[in-house]
């Protein structure tokens, strides 16, 4: 089990010991997509799904999220997160709607279980909020875009295609 970080000599899982890493500025970005039918996707564009804004309450929940996930992932490190940003994109063409978060912090540990967790939060919740128009929809492609910072210093993952998928 050597080279797994969360377990220990005997096997058991622990919290990383980072006392002795370098404080660096930390960058990490997440994406997801979540599918759903045309009638969803216009309320959602036009504003006018019953249960109000879904992108303004889904952005809160995406960045809410990413400052609670220690409290949500176990052995996470608490972190001082100094940017959260939730964005989405329409693709009415493509029948989705993209989310992407990016968490910024100085630290001694990446944040992207931050940035993960982040697009999850705020998937679920154009999900929760859609679910009386479209029960079909559809959560995929959760996964890291990028992380700079630290030791392993820099990754991006290549560029996406047109239907999400990279």
């Amino acid at each position: 089990m050597s080279g797994l970080t969360h377990i220990d000599e005997k096997g058991k899982a622990v919290m990383v010991d980072i006392t002795e890493k370098a404080v660096t500025r930390r960058l990490a970005r997440a994406s997801g997509l979540i599918r759903m039918n045309k009638d969803a996707l216009s309320a959602v564009a036009g504003g006018s799904m019953p249960k109000g804004d879904v992108l303004s309450a889904a952005r809160i929940a995406g960045i809410m999220a990413a400052k609670k996930t220690p409290e949500l992932i176990p052995l996470c490190h608490q972190l001082q997160l100094t940017r959260v940003a939730v964005d989405f994109e329409i693709c009415p063409d493509d029948g989705f709607i993209r989310c992407e978060c990016s968490v910024v912090l100085e630290g001694k540990t990446g944040a992207e279980m931050e940035a993960l967790t982040g697009v999850s939060a705020a998937l679920l919740t154009v999900y929760d909020m859609c679910k009386a128009v479209d029960r079909c929809m559809e959560i995929s492609d959760i996964r890291l875009e990028e992380k700079d910072g630290g030791k392993s210093g820099h990754y991006k993952r290549e560029k996406q295609n047109s239907n999400g998928n990279g």
